[in-house]
């Protein structure tokens, strides 16, 4: 209601500008005439030039008898001229007069009254606690918190699906805003702040969204990002502008993305200060300490990075709950999917379950998306229903980019058939390694080919033997390439990140290095600015575990390599039949593999 009223008012005010530019040309255009001399203006009237005058005080206006009927200007003398209306009586002149200036006076006082009050008016609109946030440079100090009143249709637990741990820790917050009283009685005091956490497109902000859905009280929406201007204060002001907004429609939720934008550590940086969002970040604290313990408000915020945030903003008091939104699991996907598959019309060959278990890793972003991706395909082929091929070139565009058309040499299609037939042979002799689902030659976006793996059984601890199986099978193109071709291409480049990084890791972070003591050998997660970069070990320490990371790839390739040279035949076999149809899926990968 009051966004509709701000609208109003704005549009008010644009037609009342356009109503006084159009009287002022009205006013001054008519005034903008030539002025000439008294004595020519005598000639004129003498010669029987002139049709009409027009007199205003000691200005007379005379209209020309010529074609173009112009108006001049001219002043009469001081004291009058004792002929002047002889001269007129004797030329038969029509002669106007009006009182004065009087009237112009007044008009050009209102022409410039009438801004200047309007200017006034939307001032103190504008500056008054809780307004409605009107677009000027005087509503800096305003939130831009977006209202969603609960009257509106609402969002609930029931649209949200792949986080029912997440749904059951908000549980008792939604009872809290929904009976408040149940509470108080018994002198419980449920949590300020709840802190979601989580990868990007996990569903934080839909979650918050059916939070107040459910608990069915206001929502306060906001980016933290938007507490932030190059004025040093805004952003504290628009926290407390925020809070006074929340106070009068408790209760309710305030939902904060991306804390992290002015709840980093304080004291950090290249600058090691920022005035104005740690400015900030004290006022929400303030404002957060500021709470009656029995208030029904309740601030959610959401950020992808916890390990930044101060840790003033994480001690009990302030955001003393915090609720994981991790990616969704086999379960979990196929719920997303059942949600965004409402929507679309399939054909008989989909099935949720398989689509569910070839997608393991995505958001449930990242399903809304692969399922809008495959009815465009299928728009794009002018077909009613949605099939099994749509969401198979859907994933791929997702995974790898879109399919490109450009048309490769032999020579080059032949280096990247036996590099993927490398890697998707080193998975299937590898134990433990993940299945390969399917092996393509066809270029997507800045991949030349690709082996797509997927696990049978997601897996949560990574044990070293499955981590150096990774790591083989990411070298094995290049072994195929140096086994076949007695020399290595740039292709690898990808493959040797991806394996340096699971060793450097394995090095590191997990404790699985061969020749040192288990032990974090890596930055603070939470490290960040100068402190970056320095380093938690010496120099020599620092040199060892560079050998350990090469030690292991080392390790991993060579084992890649004995592989493939044992199975030499399946390797050409493969390649072959990959040049001639361009992609395998795990069926027919398996039967050549295992064939004798």
């Amino acid at each position: 209601m009051e966004d509709r009223t701000s609208r109003s008012a704005w549009w008010l005010l644009l037609a009342a500008g356009v109503v006084w530019v159009v009287l002022a040309m009205n006013l001054w255009g008519n005034a903008d005439h030539q002025e000439v001399s008294y004595t020519a203006f005598r000639q004129d009237v003498a010669a029987d030039q002139v049709a009409s005058v027009v007199l205003s005080g000691s200005s007379i206006t005379f209209t020309l008898r010529d074609a173009a009927a112009r108006q001049l200007e001219t002043t009469a003398p001081s004291p009058p001229d004792p002929g002047f209306w002889q001269l007129i009586d004797r030329h038969h002149v029509e002669v106007w007069a009006h009182a004065g200036d009087s009237s112009t006076l007044w008009w050009t006082i209102g022409l410039v009254a009438i801004p200047v009050i309007a200017v006034l008016l939307f001032w103190r609109r504008g500056n008054e606690p809780g307004a409605g946030g009107l677009p000027t440079t005087f509503s800096f100090n305003q939130s831009k918190a977006r209202l969603y009143l609960s009257d509106r249709p609402r969002i609930t637990f029931e649209d949200v699906s792949g986080v029912d741990e997440a749904k059951a820790e908000l549980q008792d917050v939604v009872d809290f805003l929904r009976l408040p009283a149940r509470y108080h009685r018994v002198g419980a005091r449920i949590p300020k702040g709840v802190l979601l956490m989580g990868p990007p497109g996990t569903g934080k902000t839909l979650l918050a969204r059916a939070l107040a859905g459910e608990a069915r009280v206001p929502f306060l929406s906001l980016s933290a990002t938007e507490f932030v201007e190059m004025y040093v204060g805004v952003g504290a002001a628009r926290v407390r502008d925020l809070f006074e907004k929340a106070r009068s429609r408790a209760p309710c939720v305030i939902f904060l993305d991306e804390i992290d934008a002015v709840g980093r550590r304080r004291g950090t940086g290249v600058a090691n200060v920022n005035d104005e969002r740690e400015q900030t970040l004290n006022q929400l604290l303030a404002e957060m300490d500021g709470f009656d313990p029995s208030a029904e408000i309740v601030i959610v915020a959401a950020t992808n990075r916890p390990d930044v945030l101060d840790p003033a903003l994480l001690r009990p008091g302030r955001f003393d709950r915090r609720v994981v939104v991790g990616l969704p699991d086999r379960s979990g996907r196929r719920a997303i999917l059942d949600i965004h598959l409402r929507r679309v019309p399939l054909a008989a060959d989909v099935d949720p379950d398989a689509l569910a278990a070839a997608t393991p890793g995505l958001s449930g972003a990242e399903l809304a998306n692969l399922v809008n991706e495959a009815a465009v395909v299928a728009a794009r082929a002018d077909r009613v229903q949605v099939d099994a091929a749509d969401f198979e070139l859907a994933r791929d565009k997702i995974l790898l980019g879109g399919r490109r058309r450009g048309k490769l040499i032999l020579e080059d299609r032949r280096v990247i058939a036996f590099h993927e037939a490398g890697h998707a042979l080193v998975a299937f002799y590898v134990p433990g390694a993940d299945p390969v689902r399917k092996i393509s030659i066809i270029p997507h976006g800045f991949a030349l080919g690709a082996t797509h793996m997927v696990p049978d059984d997601e897996r949560v601890n990574l044990p070293r033997s499955y981590l150096e199986g990774r790591m083989a099978v990411a070298l094995g193109g290049r072994a195929a390439e140096q086994l076949v071709f007695g020399e290595i291409t740039s292709g690898a480049e990808a493959d040797l990140r991806e394996a340096t990084r699971i060793a450097r890791m394995m090095v590191t972070r997990w404790g699985m290095a061969r020749h040192l003591a288990p032990a974090a050998l890596a930055p603070d997660p939470g490290t960040e600015g100068p402190d970056l970069l320095e380093r938690p070990f010496s120099e020599d320490l620092a040199a060892r575990i560079d050998q350990e990371v090469l030690e292991v790839a080392d390790h991993v390739l060579h084992r890649a390599q004995d592989i493939l040279g044992a199975h030499r035949a399946h390797l050409e076999r493969l390649a072959e039949i990959l040049l001639q149809e361009e992609s395998i899926d795990r069926a027919r990968f398996e039967e050549i593999a295992s064939a004798s």
